[in-house]
C-alpha cells in the first residue's frame, strides 16, 4: 500500500514542479491564503520515514527483539507440529515495512469523553469513523498491521486494525477484551449488509408493566367469548406470520448464493470477558458494524487465537461446530497455549488490589516505552467528523442509510434513511431525514412516496409553537406545544373544513369543527364547539356542545347530561334580523327561542335571560370567527401559498420527472470534463502528443483556479457575515439604554443567528482547505485516465 502511494506521487512530482515554475509570477500577486492553499496543491509529496514516524516504528528495541525472537520459535514449533492448521498472525510488518509482535500493536487509550467510557460509544465510533478495505487474498491473514495513529489518519483499515483500534479504545476503558483472529460468514467479512433488516426500521414490542394487583378494585364485566373462536383465530395469525416468514426466507435465500470459501475466510472482531466493568456473560463485538453477538452466534466459524496487550493465546479446541461449544478461561493450558508462558494475565491484575503492584506487574513486560509501536490514540480532533469524508452510505435489505458529519451540508441533514418496495432497491418507497442545527428548527422529515405522504417535525422554538406538520394532496395536519394561548394541540385542514384540538382550557373548550363553503373558505363558516364538564356549573347550566349556523341565522346550544338523565337539555336560538333603510329592526320574542328542559318542574326562562344568553352567543360567535380566521392565517404560512393545482397528484409526479430529467442532463455533462476546452481549441478529432500534455495542463489550471475561488467565496462571505455582526453590536452599544424588550429580544436573536453562519462558514472553509489538494489529485488521475489523453501522459 505504501509502495503504490509512493509511486503515484513520484509521477505527479515532476508535473507539480513544472507548475510550480510557471506559476512563480502568478503566487506573487494572490493573497496570503491563496498562497497556503496552492502550496498545499503544489507540494503532495511523501515525507521521509525518519520525518513522518517515530523511532519507535522504525527501529525494535532491545526488549521488542527478544520477543521476536520468541514469536518466530512459536512460529516454528507450531507449524511442526499443526502443518494443517495456517500461521498464526503474530509478527506483521507495520508501515515503516519493520516487523512488530502483535501485542505491542495495542495501547490502552483512556479518553475524556463520556461517549467512548463505554463499549458501545467505542464501537459505535470505530464502526462509524473507519471504511474498510477487505483482505486480499480473504483466507490468509494480512502481512501488515499499521498502527491505529495511521489508521486514524488514513480512516481506512482492515478488520485487523478495526479490532485492534477498538480493543485499545476498550483496554483504555478498563474492559478485558481480546483481539480475535479467526473465521467468519462472509457477509460479515465482506461487511455486507444488504440482507439484514435496517436497524433504524426495527420496531421493538414495548413490555406492557403489570399493574399491581389491588383486591379492592372491582373486577371486569366477563367477556363472553367463545374458546373454540379464540383458538382458530390465534391459529390463523400463527399461519400467517409462518407462511409471510417462509416467504422472506426465501426471497434471501434466492438473493444469497452459496459461499465456497465458507469455513475459509479469515476475519477478525474483539472479544470482551466477563468480570469487568459489570460485564456478567462473555460477548464479541464485530468492529465494522459495532453490533455485539454473543459467543456461540452462527456467524462466527471458529477461533485461531486471540491477544491483548499482554499476551497471546492460541486456541487448542475443536470448532467443528464453530464457537458454540468453546471454553474462554485463557489460563487453562489445555485449551489455550499462551506465547510467553508465565506472563501477567489481565485477569492476574483485576484481581489485583494495590495500584503500585499492578503498576509493577505491568512494568515487568514493558520496561521501556519504546516496546509499543504506536502511541496512545488522541482521537479528540476525529469525534466531530465521525464519517470517512464526512458521510458514509449503508445499504440494508430494503433499504439504505447515509449518514453526514454535523454543518458538513447546508441544508443541516446529518441522517438520511430510505427505504424501497423491492429487493433491488429500484423504486423508493420512503425517505426520512433527521436534521440538526436548523434555523427553522427541523428534526426529522418523513416523505411517503407511496401515498405522497410527507411529515414533518421540529423541536421547541418554531413560530407559532408548531411540533409536527403532515401533509397529504389537499390536507395538512398540524400539532402545536401546549403552551400556546389558545391551548390548541392539533389542527386538520382539508379543502372545506377545519378541525381543532384543545387541551387545558380556562372555557372548557376541547373540539371544534369549522365546515366552509366548498367553493371558497367565507369568513362566516358553519361551528361545531364542544366543551368538557364544568364540575362548578349544574348540568342543565353547563354547556356540553354549541353550533353556530351563520347561513340560516341559527345558534343551537346542547347542555351537558344531568345525573340518572337519559337526554340532554337543549336550546335553539335565531337571530333577529337587523334594521335596514326599508324594515326597522326585528324584535326579539320567544318565537325566536326553541327550548326543551329535561326537568318538567323547572321554571321557564324569562325572555330577558334569553336575550342576554343570545348576546352573549353573538359575541362569542364574532370571536370565534376572528379566531379561525387566525388559524387559516397560520396555516397558509406553513403551507407557503402552494396553489391548490400542485397539490395534485399529476403535478407530483410532472415534478419528479422534471427532476430525474434535470439529473440525467447533469450526469451526461459531468461525463465528458474536456468537453469545454476541446470547443475552445477546435480539437475535435484526434489529439497529438503535444496537444494532450497543453489539455492536461490547462485543465489543471483551470480546476485550480475554481478550487481557489470557491476558497475566496468563502472568506467573503465570512468577512460579510462578521462585519454584519460588527455592525449590530456597535449599533446594540449606542442605543442599549434607550431599547425596548422586543428590540432587544431580536438584538439577541439576530446574534446567535450570524455566531451560527460564522461558525457554519469558517468550518466550510477549513474543510475546503483539508479537502482541496486530495479533489486536485482525484482530477488528475481521472485526466489520465481519459481514452484521449492516456496515451500521451503515460510517460
Amino acid at each position: 500500500h505504501l509502495l503504490l502511494f509512493s509511486k503515484m506521487e513520484t509521477v505527479l512530482e515532476s508535473d507539480r514542479e513544472e507548475q510550480l515554475k510557471s506559476g512563480e509570477t502568478q503566487e506573487e500577486e494572490e493573497k496570503q491564503d491563496d498562497r497556503e492553499l496552492e502550496g498545499a496543491l503544489g507540494n503532495i509529496h511523501v515525507s521521509a520515514l525518519d520525518e513522518a514516524y517515530p523511532k519507535v516504528y522504525r527501529i525494535n528495541s532491545p526488549d521488542e527483539i527478544r520477543l521476536l525472537a520468541i514469536a518466530d520459535n512459536f512460529q516454528r514449533q507450531y507449524s511442526h507440529l499443526y502443518p494443517d492448521r495456517k500461521p498464526l498472525l503474530l509478527c506483521p510488518l507495520n508501515e515503516c515495512g519493520v516487523k512488530k509482535f502483535v501485542s505491542t500493536t495495542l495501547r490502552p487509550t483512556p479518553t475524556i469523553f463520556p461517549e467512548l467510557f463505554t463499549w458501545e460509544g467505542s464501537a459505535s465510533f470505530v464502526a462509524n469513523f473507519l471504511s474498510l478495505e477487505p483482505l486480499e487474498p480473504p483466507v490468509d491473514p494480512p502481512s501488515y498491521l499499521f498502527s491505529s495513529t495511521s489508521v486514524l489518519q488514513s480512516q481506512r483499515a482492515t478488520c485487523f486494525e478495526f479490532a485492534t483500534m477498538l480493543c485499545s479504545l476498550l483496554l483504555g476503558a478498563d474492559y478485558d477484551a481480546y483481539c480475535v483472529s479467526g473465521y467468519a460468514v462472509k457477509d460479515m467479512c465482506l461487511l455486507d449488509q444488504s440482507l439484514q433488516d435496517c436497524p433504524l426500521l426495527d420496531t421493538k414490542v414495548k413490555v406492557k408493566q403489570e399493574s399491581q394487583h389491588n383486591k379492592y378494585t372491582v373486577k371486569p364485566v366477563r367477556e363472553l367469548k367463545s374458546h373454540f373462536l379464540t383458538q382458530q383465530e390465534k391459529k390463523k395469525q400463527e399461519a400467517e406470520a409462518a407462511l409471510l416468514q417462509k416467504q422472506k426466507l426465501q426471497e434471501e435465500s434466492e438473493q444469497r448464493t452459496a459461499d465456497p470459501l465458507r469455513g475459509l475466510r479469515v476475519h477478525c472482531w474483539v472479544l470482551v470477558l466477563s468480570g469487568s466493568r459489570s460485564v456478567q456473560k462473555n460477548f464479541f463485538i464485530d468492529p465494522l458494524t459495532g453490533i455485539s453477538y454473543s459467543t456461540d452466534h452462527e456467524n462466527f466459524l471458529g477461533i485461531e487465537s486471540v491477544w491483548n496487550n499482554l499476551n497471546y493465546y492460541v486456541n487448542m479446541q475443536d470448532c467443528r461446530n464453530g464457537c458454540a461449544d468453546m471454553m474462554y478461561d485463557l489460563e487453562d493450558l489445555n485449551m489455550w497455549e499462551p506465547v510467553l508462558f508465565g506472563a501477567t494475565s489481565k485477569k492476574q491484575l483485576i484481581l489485583d488490589v494495590l495500584k503500585e503492584k499492578e503498576t509493577k506487574m505491568l512494568s515487568k513486560i514493558n520496561k521501556d516505552e519504546e516496546v509499543c509501536m504506536c502511541v496512545s490514540l488522541c482521537v479528540c480532533s476525529y469525534l466531530e467528523t465521525r464519517w470517512p469524508g464526512g458521510q458514509k452510505v449503508t445499504r440494508y435489505r430494503k433499504a439504505k442509510v447515509e449518514k453526514f458529519t454535523a454543518y458538513l451540508r447546508p441544508d443541516g441533514l446529518v441522517t438520511r434513511l430510505m427505504t424501497y418496495k423491492d429487493l433491488d432497491c429500484t423504486e423508493v418507497a420512503m425517505v426520512k431525514e433527521w436534521y440538526q442545527h436548523r434555523n427553522d428548527h427541523l428534526e426529522e422529515r418523513e416523505v411517503n412516496k407511496v401515498d405522497s405522504f410527507t411529515t414533518e417535525r421540529f423541536k421547541r422554538g418554531r413560530p407559532f409553537y408548531l411540533l409536527c406538520k403532515s401533509d397529504f394532496y389537499a390536507m395538512h395536519e398540524m400539532g402545536f406545544s401546549n403552551t400556546r394561548i389558545d391551548n390548541v394541540v392539533r389542527r386538520v385542514v382539508s379543502p372545506g373544513e377545519m378541525t381543532e384540538i384543545f387541551e387545558d382550557r380556562a372555557d372548557f373548550l376541547h373540539y371544534r369543527h369549522v365546515v366552509f363553503d366548498r367553493h371558497i373558505q367565507i369568513s362566516e363558516p358553519h361551528v361545531v364547539e364542544r366543551f368538557h364538564r364544568d364540575r362548578a356549573k349544574p348540568a342543565n347550566e353547563d354547556v356540553a356542545e354549541r353550533v353556530f349556523l351563520p347561513s340560516q341565522r341559527r345558534i343551537e346550544v346542547t347542555y351537558h347530561l344531568e345525573d340518572h338523565r337519559f337526554i340532554p337539555s337543549k336550546r335553539s336560538f335565531i337571530k333577529p334580523r337587523e334594521s335596514t333603510e326599508q324594515k326597522k329592526a326585528e324584535e326579539f320574542t320567544f318565537d325566536l327561542v326553541s327550548s326543551f328542559q329535561v326537568d318538567p318542574s323547572e321554571k321557564p326562562l324569562k325572555i330577558h335571560t334569553l336575550y342576554e344568553m343570545l348576546v352573549a352567543l353573538m359575541r362569542d360567535e364574532k370571536m370565534v370567527a376572528a379566531q379561525i380566521e387566525q388559524s387559516l392565517d397560520e396555516t397558509q404560512r406553513f403551507t407557503q401559498h402552494l396553489p391548490r393545482f400542485k397539490q395534485t397528484k399529476h403535478f407530483l409526479l410532472l415534478q419528479e420527472r422534471q427532476a430525474l430529467e434535470e439529473q440525467r442532463w447533469l450526469q451526461e455533462r459531468e461525463k465528458d470534463i474536456l468537453a469545454v476546452i476541446l470547443i475552445q481549441l477546435d480539437k475535435a478529432g484526434t489529439l497529438s502528443a503535444e496537444d494532450a500534455k497543453q489539455l492536461h495542463q490547462e485543465c489543471l489550471t483551470t480546476f485550480k483556479q475554481k478550487l481557489l475561488e470557491h476558497a475566496d467565496l468563502i472568506q467573503e462571505r465570512y468577512e460579510k457575515v462578521t462585519q454584519e455582526l460588527q455592525k449590530k453590536q456597535q449599533w446594540y452599544q449606542e442605543n442599549q439604554l434607550s431599547m425596548t424588550q422586543t428590540e432587544e429580544a431580536d438584538y439577541h436573536s439576530f446574534c446567535s443567528e450570524k455566531t451560527l453562519q460564522i461558525h457554519v462558514t469558517k468550518k466550510r472553509l477549513s474543510m475546503h482547505k483539508e479537502a482541496a489538494p486530495q479533489k486536485y489529485l482525484a482530477f488528475d488521475q481521472k485526466l489520465r485516465r481519459d481514452p484521449r489523453l492516456a496515451p500521451h501522459l503515460s510517460n
